[in-house]
């Protein structure tokens, strides 16, 4: 039962990660290399980070170590979206398994949904994608309070759909809600050379493409787990 659970998640984040590659080579990639135009004139450049689903495009900061441009970024890129999206699929299949029966691509499709409200959307509420060159806060605590949420999102989300009294879906609606009572840390001051409008591209831009990432591997994993319960 593992092997048929670790090959589900392996053949559907295989899958669903060159999918995202290829959405994020045509809508978010571009943003990228237009806003690392800006990133040398920020007035206050940050430490930066992706907030997003999936992962996304890798681009060079300061003196660290980043893949060059061209091919070597590219598959970089996609071999990084591989790895998570197969990490992610484990997840998502490991779940569906528990449940011992067969759960179909629809609902599989609602799996992955809740994979991106806790992963995505929740988070991106608090840090929204970032391009590089913007403001941004503390590293660290930016990574903690990520963390924290998505933590605190799938178990809330669980609560709700899964729990069987309301006093536990009253707690798992706490739960989505406490990591932005908390709030996320943002830096003091916004200088940036950034256009607002091509960071709101890539906030819209990386938000759709992780939606359909997680639909997607939601719908695979579950078709993949479903094959493998019924050849059993």
């Amino acid at each position: 039962m593992i092997g048929r659970i670790f090959l589900a998640a392996l053949a559907a984040g295989l899958l669903a990660g060159v999918f995202v590659s290829g959405a994020q080579m045509l809508k978010v990639v571009p943003l990228i290399h237009m806003a690392e135009q800006y990133e040398g004139e920020s007035p206050n450049p940050a430490p930066h980070s992706h907030n997003s689903a999936s992962t996304d495009a890798h681009h060079h900061h300061g003196d660290a170590w980043a893949p060059g441009d061209g091919f070597e970024r590219m598959a970089f890129t996609v071999l990084t979206n591989i790895l998570a999206s197969v990490g992610f699929g484990l997840l998502l299949a490991a779940g569906m398994a528990l449940r011992g029966q067969l759960v179909g691509w629809r609902n599989g499709i609602i799996w992955g949904g809740c994979g991106y409200l806790a992963f995505s959307f929740l988070p991106a509420l608090g840090l929204p994608p970032e391009l590089p060159g913007m403001a941004a806060g503390d590293l660290a605590g930016r990574q903690t309070w990520w963390l924290m949420t998505v933590a605190s999102s799938a178990g809330g989300i669980a609560l709700i759909l899964l729990a069987p009294k309301w006093a536990f879906r009253v707690l798992g609606a706490a739960l989505l809600i406490m990591p932005h009572f908390v709030g996320a840390p943002h830096p003091h001051e916004f200088d940036s050379n950034v256009p607002a409008e091509l960071a709101a591209q890539y906030v819209t831009a990386s938000l759709v493409t992780a939606g359909l990432f997680w639909l997607l591997l939601g719908g695979l994993v579950a078709q993949f787990i479903d094959r493998g319960l019924s050849a059993e």
